[in-house]
Formats: C-alpha cells, sequence, structure tokens
C-alpha cells in the first residue's frame, strides 16, 4: 500500500525529530522538545454551525415570544 503524502510528511517529521535525539542524554532530550500547541478536532466553521443550530434555536424563539401574537 503506498503512502499518502500526509503519512510520508508525517515519517520524515518523525524521522528527523529522531535523528536529532541520537546519543543524547534524556534530560538533553525533554529540554529540547517543544511542546506542541492542542488543535481541535472540530473546524471553527463547523463549531460556528454548531453553535448556530444551538443557539439560534433560542434567539429566534425568544424574537417570536417578543414580537410574536
Amino acid at each position: 500500500m503506498a503512502q499518502t503524502p500526509t503519512q510520508r510528511r508525517a515519517n520524515q517529521k518523525f524521522a528527523k525529530e529522531n535523528e536529532a535525539r541520537m546519543g543524547k542524554n534524556v534530560e538533553q532530550i525533554k529540554k529540547k522538545v517543544p511542546k506542541e500547541q492542542l488543535k481541535s478536532p472540530i473546524s471553527p466553521i463547523w463549531l460556528g454551525v454548531l453553535g448556530f443550530i444551538i443557539f439560534g434555536g433560542l434567539v429566534f424563539e425568544a424574537l417570536s415570544r417578543i414580537f410574536g401574537r
């Protein structure tokens, strides 16, 4: 099975990081390992859609009660 471009980039990144660690102490490795930023599993667009579905319904309901008959 052929690698996808995403897999290939991930493998190259992993190999590069492992080569940089070779022959170093655990303390030296811990100092240089950057903390990765947390990435949301849901894109901002889908969060907006979800927020509109949840809170938009509440807003429309409140408006219909205020200005409705």
